[in-house]
């Protein structure tokens, strides 16, 4: 913390505490340090600090900056203690420090030399490693800190700063914007332009780099920036984190493991965030601004991503991306993680191929759209199976595939194409299967008619906290088509169409669990009933705060065993037996 006595000519002094980062000084609104006084430019100089250094540079302003009465060439002075730098009238003294003598030291700082520049282009240099560590203050509920640019965070304001300069510079260089649609320049020649221009910026740099931070670093930032998705670059290419939230250019969080991290990444401004969003946005032909600020769409590898601007967001351009994995999840994976138990993945597995209409139901995040991607896997590849989603993210492996994506309106409100009309055009294809991503309006009546129309093996995915509540919302998601049906016809509709609810769950310890597969039966008076089949039956937590648990049958055999054994398929009924009456049939004494 540096302290900078400001004297204003019949207004007396003001102390100015500045913390590490470059402070503007001018009479611009924008400025860090607003002076509407006569004689002050609206970008007039330029104030750096950097631990105990502090420097001045004047930012080309009409009447000058002057260090104890000598005019300061261009770039960046120091600004030593016991100095006064005068702009128009008014004056920043710089308190000198008394030593424990009260004598006045006198040395001054070395100015920190600049980095050669590194003839590397960003477009090589390794990704950094991401580094977990530990919270950022002693209290218990603050945020873990992750380490992915190496960049300390008292280093960030100057690299920002210089991010901004030097993005400006590139601007005025290379119009990548025109070079990309004018269709003449290749993606490499473009990366290759870019990459060129940022290091001839960087290597003419007036401000000094902060200790400890190499020009390859900055480059790269920019680089990504430049053509690609900024800092967003490096966090989608780590395979172990699961969730990237942007809050605003300076809140940057992931999800690794269930954990919530913050990250040392950042954008230069929100129009950085901005220019990130469109890139996302524009090759599926939408758009955000702000007659329309937000907005649904996918990244290249099936990624969803969701993005909201202001005026609606309040902190800023704000994107939410829930990564893919590249290589899909197998109902293998799920097992070794402890989601979904082997005995359980074998009868959901029967169940897809006996046709059976199976609803999966789950929190946000809960892990509803990779279950339902596994269960897809169960169809069979001589079948068509038509998917329809918001934003497609499905991964189906098999050959005979048709994928349907709604479209939002365009911007006189008009061509919106929803997910009821979709599932309406599907029934005109010729489907064996239909899968919809997800079911959160009227197409839920549609979708209940065809299941009970000739198009059984139907899967999808409803919001829900339990497999009774699923019911509850997929009555109310109905209603939701504007036709005023008895509540009875809707209940009958839906014991008729869907077998299997299954409930998947997001712990406290981050692990999403299959917590319960229910079986619909029959309609008691007014009443949809119900049976589990098997449950998850936690047993305590482990030293390092992970859930312990078991998948265990609660005795109840799927009513339609009688349809499993006609079709041949292999499933052995002693799974849907309770361990304790499993061991007494192992022993011989059933009782």
């Amino acid at each position: 913390m540096i302290k900078l006595i400001l004297s204003i000519p019949g207004r007396g002094e003001a102390e100015l505490p500045l913390s590490d980062g470059v402070y503007r000084a001018g009479s611009a609104d924008t400025s860090h340090i607003q002076l509407p006084y006569p004689g002050i430019s609206h970008q007039h100089c330029l104030l750096t600090v950097s631990g105990s250094t502090l420097t001045i540079e004047d930012t080309n302003s009409s009447n000058g900056t002057f260090l104890d009465g000598r005019r300061l060439p261009p770039g960046p002075a120091d600004f030593p203690p016991g100095s006064c730098a005068v702009i128009g009238n008014l004056s920043f003294t710089r308190p000198a420090e008394k030593t424990g003598s009260g004598s006045i030291p006198e040395t001054k700082e070395k100015p920190v030399e600049q980095p050669a520049p590194a003839p590397a282009a960003p477009v090589t240099a390794p990704a950094p490693r991401p580094v977990f560590g530990k919270p950022s203050s002693t209290r218990p509920e603050s945020t873990p800190v992750l380490s992915v640019t190496g960049i300390p965070a008292e280093a960030r304001p100057l690299v920002q700063e210089i991010k901004k300069r030097a993005h400006t510079e590139l601007l005025k260089r290379l119009n990548l914007k025109r070079l990309a649609m004018s269709g003449n320049a290749t993606e490499s020649v473009l990366a290759q332009k870019a990459a060129q221009a940022i290091h001839e910026i960087l290597s003419d740099l007036t401000i000094p780099l902060p200790d400890g931070v190499p020009v390859q670093k900055i480059e790269r930032e920019l680089y990504h920036e430049a053509i690609g998705l900024g800092p967003l670059e490096d966090l989608i290419a780590m395979p172990e984190i699961t969730e990237i939230m942007v809050n605003g250019p300076d809140q940057v969080y992931v999800e690794h493991k269930g954990v919530l991290y913050r990250t040392d990444a950042a954008f230069a401004d929100n129009h950085q965030v901005l220019a990130a969003i469109e890139r996302i946005v524009s090759p599926l032909g939408r758009r955000i601004d702000e007659s329309s600020p937000m907005v649904d769409a996918r990244l290249k590898d099936g990624s969803r991503v969701n993005a909201i601007i202001p005026p609606l967001s309040l902190v800023g351009p704000t994107i939410t991306i829930r990564k893919f994995s590249k290589t899909p999840l197998q109902v293998s994976d799920l097992i070794r993680f402890g989601s979904i138990s082997q005995e359980i993945a074998d009868f959901l597995n029967v169940c897809v191929k006996l046709r059976k209409n199976i609803i999966i139901s789950g929190g946000t995040g809960s892990g509803k759209t990779t279950l339902l991607n596994i269960l897809s896997g169960f169809l069979p590849n001589r079948e068509r199976i038509v998917t329809i989603e918001d934003a497609a993210e499905l991964q189906l492996r098999q050959e005979h595939v048709v994928r349907l994506e709604s479209r939002p309106a365009n911007i006189e409100g008009k061509g919106e194409i929803s997910i009821r009309d979709l599932v309406k055009n599907s029934l005109r294809m010729r489907p064996d299967r239909i899968v919809i991503g997800e079911c959160r309006g009227g197409e839920a009546l549609d979708m209940l008619q065809a299941m009970n129309t000739g198009h059984d093996g139907s899967l999808t995915t409803i919001h829900a906290n339990s497999p009774r509540d699923a019911l509850a919302r997929l009555e109310t998601l109905v209603l939701m088509a504007g036709f005023d049906l008895p509540l009875r016809a809707i209940r009958e509709q839906v014991a008729s169409a869907i077998a299997l609810i299954v409930q998947i769950n997001r712990e406290k310890d981050g692990s999403r669990k299959v917590t319960c597969v229910s079986e619909i039966t029959k309609m008691e008076g007014d009443i949809i009933t119900m049976q589990d089949l098997f449950v998850y039956r936690q047993d305590g937590w482990t030293p390092d705060g992970k859930m312990t648990g078991r998948y265990v049958p609660t005795g109840s055999v799927p009513t339609f065993m009688d349809e499993i054994r006609r079709a041949g398929l292999d499933l052995d009924i002693s799974i849907f037996t309770p361990p304790r009456e499993s061991a007494r049939r192992e022993g011989g004494r059933l009782a």
